[in-house]
């Protein structure tokens, strides 16, 4: 099995955490190829395959993958089977693996960094969500000091939104972050996650929209388009 081009996070602890491209699975196009999401139209044999793949890059069982149903809203759970209503999940269970998926919304890890038991947070984040509190929320679940990592998701570069977007992200997070019509999601994310407590925040900074090669994009490419993910869990 070739090595799949994953980018990953030099967590502060006993943790791995990495995000999945769409190079590197079995899917056929316009899946091709690593797509993570069931929900897409492709075949489901082919999006087993494809985690399967990426759980064996990171070292860890596919059986084991805990997921959400993403919603778009600011719930964070305790890590514990799949398909629940729910965009974040959270874990200090040593070697259990959680997953979410993204095709522009921004996926982001925290991991809990003040000395004590070792835990760790994936959360899928859009606009919606990060007014709901899904930052607070999963970095209140992790609690006291804690490091993030923001990955790839639409850039400002490319993110067009309307007045009943802009306006209340300007008035949560200043001016700077609509700029001629368009959201930066990472700053946004960013500001979010220290002013939940994050200590150390650490950004990709690659747009999904704009970089066909490597990633899915939902604003690109519409309904029909795959999901990478989010990879993570405490060693």
């Amino acid at each position: 099995m070739a090595e799949l081009p994953l980018l990953r996070w030099d967590a502060p602890g006993p943790y791995v955490a990495a995000f999945s491209t769409r190079l590197g699975g079995v899917s056929a196009p316009p899946f091709d190829t690593l797509n993570l999401g069931r929900l897409t139209g492709d075949d489901p044999d082919h999006v087993a395959e494809n985690r399967k793949r990426l759980c064996a890059q990171v070292g860890t069982d596919p059986e084991e993958l805990c997921f959400g149903r993403q919603v778009h809203g600011g719930r964070v759970r305790r890590a514990g089977g799949q398909g629940k209503p729910g965009d974040g999940l959270w874990t200090d269970e040593p070697g259990r693996p959680l997953l979410v998926f993204a095709a522009d919304c921004v996926p982001v890890a925290l991991a809990r960094a003040n000395g004590g038991r070792p835990a760790i947070a994936a959360l899928h984040v859009g606009w919606r969500g990060l007014l709901a509190g899904i930052v607070a929320a999963g970095a209140e679940a992790l609690g006291g000091r804690v490091a993030a990592v923001i990955g790839p998701g639409i850039g400002p570069c490319c993110y067009e939104v309307g007045e009943e977007v802009a306006a209340p992200f300007r008035a949560r997070f200043g001016a700077g972050v609509v700029r001629a019509g368009r959201l930066d999601l990472w700053s946004a994310t960013e500001q979010a996650l220290r002013a939940a407590g994050a200590e150390t925040v650490t950004r990709v900074d690659m747009c999904t929209a704009c970089t066909p090669g490597l990633f899915f994009s939902h604003r690109r490419e519409g309904e029909c388009t795959g999901r990478q993910g989010l990879i993570a869990y405490v060693t």
